[in-house]
């Protein structure tokens, strides 16, 4: 089968009942192209993916997955071992928590120098080198001898990670286009929604065999995997051509069409506010679950596991929903439903509910963030096809960014009294309130059109 990712395109003509004129050279971009010898009676695909077989679409699915879910492995596997690192380093939960902190950073710094660079050279050139960074930066944490180099060495970890999610959305991107896109990501959300499961289980089986660093020299192979699969099966899919388009030749042209579209900026404030309420649970539940409620480093990656089935849950189901209402609808629904189960855990933490009132609704919270995080990558990739590497790049950069300087917030309420539901759940309820306000005034549903086919 012909992979046909950096053909040049051929428009057909808006009406059949034309006269024939002269072919003209084909383009180099455009949404349909026609394929095989014989252009009249050749099968037209949409999109530059739609003509790739379907075992190649599973291998790219798979490797793009793994690639993108190096990222929550690079955050969430060694989440178990916080108490330990407390202890062994002799200070508090928030400076451990500030070893999380610094790696968001390092995934926001990421982004924004890998997003515009793969629309500028090319996907694989920044993937191959800012993969390679993260297996350095893992064994340097590894071999840390202090908090602060550790520290150091998680942000330059988050800045390896980064080139994964943003290119391989990018490729998506390229590939293909409208309600196809929904499908596509959200399969590649499936591979890569299997790292938070997988991510918390791994980590706590890997503590009973090994101390904490040896959960770093996992990620340092992890890395180095990803890279030669990289060198071997990913090939390069923005063809020259295509990185010169009119209106977006520059850094400052790309950056320009996305920040002018109020959409983007409304789905942006909703990424950021949904991923800074899943932070705030991620730096708060090892505290919580293993020092309030008792549960031991193992328990702790079960109930992880269970919370991340929802996410992965919410994300399909969403995909479903979003092709067929449009993402912006489930957005209205994903919003108000986050609001909804922060009030109550907060409300259950009051009136004494124990940890069924935390962990039921907080169940119910992270299967809402999995309505979120897809339809906003696809209202905003849907509509800067021309710029998706540097559209992706800002809407993680954004994510963690913010998620990275918002998530520490718990651990600073919570200094002296320690960290409690209510503590934990009043930052996600207040981000909840950004994202919801976010969503009415400025994306504004009901003026957004339809996804093309």
């Amino acid at each position: 089968m012909l992979d046909t990712a950096s053909l040049p395109v051929v428009r057909p003509d808006a009406s059949r009942s034309q006269p024939p004129r002269q072919r003209p050279q084909p383009p180099h971009t455009g949404a349909i192209r026609a394929i095989g010898s014989n252009p009249a009676t050749a099968p037209i695909v949409l999109h530059p993916g739609d003509s790739i077989s379907s075992r190649r679409r599973v291998l790219y699915i798979i490797l793009l997955g793994a690639l993108t879910a190096l990222g929550p492995f690079t955050i969430d596997l060694y989440l178990p071992a916080f108490p330990v690192l407390e202890a062994d380093f002799e200070t508090t939960s928030a400076a451990i928590q500030l070893t999380l902190t610094g790696t968001m950073l390092g995934f926001a710094l990421g982004q924004l120098i890998v997003g515009p660079l793969s629309d500028k050279v090319g996907r694989r050139l920044p993937l191959l080198i800012v993969t390679a960074l993260h297996v350095v930066a893992s064994a340097a944490a590894a071999l840390a001898p202090t908090l602060e180099l550790l520290s150091l060495s998680r942000v330059f970890m988050g800045a390896g990670a980064a080139a994964g999610g943003v290119v391989a959305a990018a490729i998506v991107r390229d590939l293909f286009g409208g309600r196809r896109l929904v499908v596509m990501l959200s399969r590649l959300a499936l591979v890569s929604g299997a790292a938070p499961v997988l991510a918390p289980l791994v980590g706590s089986a890997l503590l009973l065999v090994m101390p904490w660093r040896g959960i770093f020299v996992v990620l340092a192979v992890y890395g180095a995997v990803m890279l030669v699969s990289a060198i071997l099966f990913i090939p390069e899919t923005l063809p020259p051509a295509r990185r010169h388009e009119r209106g977006a030749t520059t850094v400052w042209q790309r950056y320009r069409s996305v920040f002018t579209d109020r959409v983007f900026i409304g789905v942006l404030f909703i990424g950021a506010m949904t991923f800074s309420g899943l932070f705030s649970y991620l730096s708060a539940s090892p505290f919580l679950v293993q020092e309030s409620f008792g549960f031991d480093a193992q328990q702790y990656g079960v109930l992880f596991a269970v919370n991340s089935i929802g996410l992965v849950v919410g994300v399909q189901i969403a995909s479903r929903l979003a092709a067929r209402y449009g993402p912006q609808w489930v957005l209205a629904f994903s919003t108000a439903s986050l609001l909804l189960w922060a009030t109550v855990i907060v409300v259950n933490d009051q009136l004494g509910l124990g940890v069924w009132g935390t962990l039921i609704p907080l169940f119910l919270f992270m299967t809402s963030c999995g309505f979120t995080f897809p339809c906003v990558q696809v209202l905003a990739l849907d509509r800067h096809g021309r710029a998706a590497g540097t559209a992706q790049s800002i809407i993680g950069a954004t994510n963690f960014g913010v998620a990275g300087l918002i998530s520490p917030v718990v651990g600073w309420i919570a200094q002296g009294s320690g960290i409690t539901a209510t503590t934990m759940a009043s930052v996600m309820a207040g981000c909840a309130v950004v994202g919801v306000a976010a969503l009415w005034l400025l994306v504004r549903p009901r003026t957004v059109e339809r996804l093309a086919p």
